[in-house]
């Protein structure tokens, strides 16, 4: 099986940043696309960020374009969400999710199959 596991969370003041890591450990094989969603109270899960494990697919949320950044160390199977100019509507639970994806695909359909326990962003 796959496990993810989410760190980097905590309280933060506007204009401030965080970085979340999630590293991923068990049986993974082939490619596979990496997302970052959130939820903050009484909303609905957010698709945050995207990435693909082969590195040549990126895709970020609007309402984070230019402020968060994706990346991958593949060795230490952990991807990091760097988020700058955090703004307090940022505040939601974050949560990494995996799933299967073919070498070419641009993780628009990925079926997330695997979930992190979520980590609490706070901004005030």
């Amino acid at each position: 099986d796959v496990q993810l596991v989410e760190s980097g969370g905590g309280s933060v003041q506007a204009g401030g940043s965080l970085r979340l890591s999630c590293e991923v450990s068990g049986n993974t094989y082939g490619t596979y696309c990496m997302g970052w969603f959130r939820q903050a109270p009484a909303k609905e899960r957010e698709g945050v960020a995207t990435i693909h494990s082969a590195g040549h697919y990126t895709r970020y949320a609007d309402s984070v374009k230019g402020r968060f950044t994706l990346s991958q160390d593949n060795a230490k199977k952990t991807v990091y969400l760097q988020m700058n100019s955090l703004k307090p509507e940022d505040t939601a639970v974050y949560s990494c999710a995996a799933g299967q994806a073919g070498f070419y695909s641009d993780c628009r359909t990925t079926q997330y199959n695997y979930w992190g326990q979520g980590t609490q962003v706070t901004v005030s």
